[in-house]
């Protein structure tokens, strides 16, 4: 029972994230992640949670428009922290030209690591697995 009310609040809380991501608000995206963040890129690059904050920011500048889904592969509560697996499709739209725009689809798999942290859900690690760009 305790695990369903993990689930419940990891997804609102990434509901939160999503919305965020789409409306390019990289404050309340941030939210979502501690201040202990370490996340690690496909290719292995590591990013601190300021790094990581400076990548979205630069990210959103150069972004016109995000559609982002996701589902969940699987899912663990061992030792205090909830572990899963996603699956996120990611349409963005980038400006290309005065008029035009450039459409690009990535697609992921990526491990969230969890942990309440002072009452709150908070994301502490992230792991990309999986990167195609098409």
């Amino acid at each position: 029972m305790e695990t369903d009310l993990i689930i419940s609040t990891i997804n609102d809380l990434h509901k939160k994230a999503n919305s965020a991501l789409e409306d390019k608000d990289a404050a309340n995206y941030l939210s979502v992640f501690d201040d202990s963040l370490l996340y690690t890129n496909a290719d292995q690059t590591k990013l601190d949670k300021q790094a990581y904050s400076n990548e979205i920011e630069k990210f959103f500048r150069r972004t016109k428009r995000i559609e982002t889904s996701q589902y969940r592969i699987k899912s663990s509560f061992e030792n205090d922290v909830f572990t899963e697996k996603i699956a996120r499709k990611s349409i963005i739209i980038k400006p290309n030209l005065l008029v035009l725009s450039k459409k690009q689809t990535i697609q992921t798999e990526e491990i969230f690591h969890w942990k309440n942290i002072n009452g709150e859900w908070k994301v502490f690690a992230v792991d990309i697995v999986l990167e195609e760009k098409y």
